[in-house]
């Protein structure tokens, strides 16, 4: 049975309760000792104000120039009542930052996931449930003379006795064709096989005299279901004696032959081999006709031919002389490879430093209000929200071609001329665009250097050479 995958370790994901419920709990501590800093601060401040204007006053009732030190303080209120200005965009950065960061980790680990169930289910189309037909054996027994000790009376005696051995004759040659018609299992949601088996084995007595052999023909394992099961010898059906005993009894004089053919339906897992034991195969041919699209031949057995039949497409393996095949090896169903798979949850991990990258570009390039800044931030998350459950359908890169488009469309309305309006693209392409990019394609570092360059090319043509000022 495969793992479970539950995600990427020590990772917060907010769809689990007790980690939402302890997230929630943090931030009301959080909460709490900042409102309490915030009010002992203002107080500290109030205090120092009060105290500064009382000097003022005192010292312009006597006609005298007020103290350094009282000129620092209040040089230094006033800075922080302009940073206190600018005090609700970092408030509000930093929540955007902060709720970006657990969005994302939630979506990263729901998209490794997710990832993860893609490759146990190609893995299970692979090695998992299948319909495998060993080779039939032919066998015979015979009396061999051996040698034991044994003590009788505190004395070693030698004890010769004699004993029963099976042994095994190859198959002369080897004729199979198989019809395979692909069906669905509504209640596992998979992929089932129908399978039409025919085949036809001949066998010549090689011994120097006549002898008795059983010929063994084993039903594929892994069915689900098993009909019209008859074996015949030179034409003549083989009665099944006992249930479950596959072991047809038959003699052969000195350089006989004898014909088998074999056939039966069968339904099972959604691959089809054939298993010659890893014993030498003589005069073998194996025909597999595969009534269904996107079938394959398994094990890396290369047909001998592969041709294309209507709907289908037909395999023949074919083994003319001592020939030893150690995997099973037919057809199953191809599937669409899974690859570059953990693109998407390293980009949702970092994707908050890349907002604030791209949030710092614009602020230094546009004017922005709280508004423009909620915005702007709901704007990012939601083109990766978009971007994660996209990708899922379209190639990443297709998607955020396109998702990044729409972005630039909405960004060109955040400048109030046309100036502004081309700053906020440049910084949108420089900070948000491409460094998404950089981290869905190949060559990330390249990509990512070529981000930075840029952004750090616009701030300086932007603020030395006053090409295009904010406004």
């Amino acid at each position: 049975m495969y793992p479970q995958f539950q995600g990427i370790p020590n990772l917060p994901d907010l769809t689990h309760p007790n980690e939402l419920l302890e997230f929630g709990s943090q931030i009301m501590k959080i909460s709490l000792n900042l409102a309490i800093f915030m009010a002992f601060l203002g107080l500290v401040i109030a205090v120092i104000n009060f105290s500064i204007k009382r000097r003022f006053r005192e010292s312009g009732s006597l006609h005298e120039a007020p103290e350094e030190p009282t000129l620092s303080l209040q040089q230094w209120v006033e800075n922080y009542f302009r940073i206190l200005d600018k005090f609700p965009h970092l408030v509000l950065v930093l929540i955007l930052v902060t709720g970006g960061f657990f969005l994302c980790s939630t979506l990263a680990n729901r998209y490794h996931h997710w990832e993860q169930q893609r490759v146990q289910q190609v893995a299970a189309t692979v090695s998992g449930d299948r319909l495998e037909q060993p080779t039939p054996r032919i066998r015979y027994t015979v009396v061999e003379p051996y040698i034991y000790y044994n003590w009788v009376d505190g004395k070693q005696v030698k004890v010769e006795s004699e004993q029963i051995v099976n042994r095994y004759m190859a198959i002369a040659s080897s004729n199979i064709d198989v019809t395979i018609n692909q069906s669905t299992d509504v209640q596992k949601d998979s992929a089932i096989y129908i399978v039409d088996f025919k085949a036809e084995y001949q066998v010549v007595n090689q011994l120097k005299q006549a002898q008795d052999f059983f010929f063994e023909f084993n039903p594929p394992y892994g069915y689900t279901l098993l009909q019209n099961f008859k074996v015949e010898k030179d034409g003549q059906l083989l009665p099944q004696i006992n249930p479950g005993d596959y072991g047809f009894p038959f003699r052969l004089g000195a350089g006989e032959s004898a014909t088998f053919q074999v056939v039966y339906k069968a339904q099972g897992g959604p691959r089809w081999v054939y298993d010659s034991r890893g014993e030498s195969l003589a005069k073998f041919q194996l025909t597999a006709l595969a009534n269904f699209s996107k079938a394959d031949f398994a094990s890396g057995i290369i047909p001998t031919e592969t041709k294309n039949e209507r709907n289908g497409t037909r395999f023949t393996w074919v083994f003319e002389d001592n020939v030893s095949v150690r995997n099973p090896f037919g057809v199953f169903t191809a599937t669409d490879s899974v690859k570059n798979t953990g693109i998407l949850p390293r980009l949702l991990l970092l994707a908050p430093a890349v907002f604030l990258w791209w949030i710092l570009l614009l602020y230094f390039s546009v004017n922005l209000s709280l508004r423009d800044v909620a915005i702007a931030g709901g704007l990012f998350f939601a083109c990766l929200l978009t971007l994660t459950y996209l990708s899922r359908s379209i190639d990443v890169k297709l998607a955020w071609s396109m998702i990044s488009l729409v972005m630039l469309a909405l960004v060109w309305g955040l400048g109030k001329n046309k100036s502004a309006k081309l700053a906020a693209i440049v910084a949108t392409i420089a900070g948000g665009v491409l460094p998404i990019w950089g981290l869905i394609v190949t060559y990330s570092g390249i990509t990512l250097s070529l981000a930075g360059l840029l952004s750090v090319t616009w701030l300086a043509v932007h603020h030395w050479y006053q090409i295009n000022p904010k406004t």
